[in-house]
């Protein structure tokens, strides 16, 4: 069964779980969306739109991958070609770094702060030797307390099916998810109880509530905990200016994911790339268009293979793109209304709540 690819590694730390499930299962094993409202969007008016002096195309990358890719043949790459041109800007690690983290930061901030997003998404993941495709849709509505999202993607193999479902409606955050055969499992978290703990914690920005729960914002506030963001680079995507930022393993959260190695993690020479468990990624990419500071595109990057595994350059094990994105347009809000079975739902609000911690600032 495919979903035995699914299953975390057998690492020490229950917390690799949930990374497995968040950057993996949540981000990059979507599939066709059922969200049709709304799909094909303005083009004119999408961030994706051309703009002048377009860059020479680039070789795709990415050919390795649709090569093994299981599910529906198809008629365009689903993954559009990689930055086409980097230019590293010429300042030292320090202000390199300060710079990526001030701009992953702003992207985070922009998409709290949208009056409305809508955006389709593609995926693409490497699990064990196979490679799985997906697409689905983003919709987002409203600022602070009263936002609301809805993330919805499937994913389809050759003999089964996964769907992830995630909807907030400014009263509680849903999530439904169904893997195979599996019985599908339907949670949901309070949000005004998840507010009041916020509020003790001291986080007093109004529009932080959705970055604790889930959508887009949720597993890239996570990469920002987990990652620490080293270089940018000037770079293009389908004729789209973005910044090319890298982000390598927080020492001490990798530590703790690892604790076995985590005396060599905090050495000088630090952990290397091979040696880090399979499907484990060594960093994160994120692509960020400079005018909307919209992250269009975030990639895994590890050293493939069952391990043992020689040294070598980490190539991308997964990819998350987001296109036909429109920001501040008007959105249908029957996309926010979420009105399931009660039969086998859990409610996850108490354990939730008490394990909830600041993100960083």
């Amino acid at each position: 069964m495919l979903a035995d690819f699914l299953k975390p590694p057998d690492l020490p730390s229950r917390r690799w779980t949930g990374f497995f499930f968040v950057g993996l299962l949540v981000l990059t094993l979507g599939i066709a969306c059922s969200v049709k409202a709304g799909a094909q969007g303005n083009h004119s008016e999408s961030i994706y739109r051309p703009q002048s002096d377009p860059l020479p195309p680039a070789a795709d990358t990415f050919n390795a991958l649709q090569s093994k890719s299981v599910g529906p043949p198809e008629t365009a790459p689903l993954i559009a070609s990689p930055v086409e041109q980097n230019t590293r800007e010429p300042e030292n690690s320090v202000e390199q770094g300060g710079k990526a983290e001030r701009i992953v930061a702003a992207a985070l901030a922009s998409l709290a702060r949208a009056d409305s997003i809508t955006a389709r998404v593609r995926q693409r993941v490497r699990v064990g030797d196979r490679v799985l495709v997906g697409a689905g849709r983003y919709v987002q509505s409203g600022l602070g307390q009263d936002q609301r999202f809805r993330f919805e993607t499937t994913m389809k193999s050759d003999t089964e099916e996964f769907e992830l479902l995630e909807v907030c409606d400014s009263l509680f955050f849903w999530t439904y998810r169904r893997v195979g055969n599996l019985p599908p499992e339907l949670e949901r978290i309070d949000v005004r109880r998840t507010q009041e703990r916020l509020e003790k914690l001291g986080v007093v920005d109004r529009h932080a509530v959705s970055a604790y729960l889930g959508g887009i914002q949720r597993p890239q506030a996570l990469l920002r905990e987990w990652f620490r963001f080293i270089s940018v680079e000037s770079a293009a995507i389908d004729d789209v200016a973005v910044w090319s930022i890298e982000g390598r393993w927080n020492t001490e959260k990798l530590a703790g994911i690892l604790p076995v190695q985590a005396e060599l993690i905090r050495s000088p020479t630090g952990m290397t790339a091979a040696q880090l468990p399979a499907g484990m990624p060594w960093s994160v990419r994120f692509s960020i268009s400079k005018r909307e500071l919209f992250p269009l595109r975030i990639e895994w990057l590890a050293i493939p293979g069952k391990r043992p595994v020689a040294e070598g350059f980490p190539e991308p094990i997964a990819v998350l793109e987001f296109y036909d994105v429109h920001i501040d347009d008007p959105v249908d809000a029957s996309a926010f209304v979420y009105k399931p079975a009660t039969e086998g739902l859990v409610d996850l609000t108490d354990t939730f709540v008490s394990q909830l911690g600041r993100l960083r600032p």
